[in-house]
């Protein structure tokens, strides 16, 4: 992943997904639109259109940065501290 704007890139860790869905939902039996991977911890959660918005709950309670979409032939990620998109290089 590459952009100038971005200084959270050094944050961006080797991560596998924790779980096969998003965890939170998958723990009170709900469902998702989309998921997110964190790419600091490999936390899964749910996107913004989803009703829990998990990965932006994650961001807001760890300040990872940046999380990329975990779903298939997606390859982009987006840094919440920023408010960028990143694409993969």
């Amino acid at each position: 992943m590459t952009d100038l704007l971005c200084t959270h890139l050094d944050q961006i860790r080797p991560v596998e997904p924790g779980t096969e869905g998003c965890e939170e939902c998958l723990a009170l039996g709900d469902s998702w639109v989309h998921l997110r991977m964190c790419l600091s911890c490999g936390h899964v959660g749910c996107c913004d259109s989803s009703k829990n918005r998990h990965a932006t709950r994650h961001f807001r309670t760890t300040d990872h940065p940046i999380a990329a979409s975990h779903e298939p032939g997606e390859t982009w990620a987006w840094c919440y501290a920023d408010k960028l998109m990143l694409e993969a290089a």
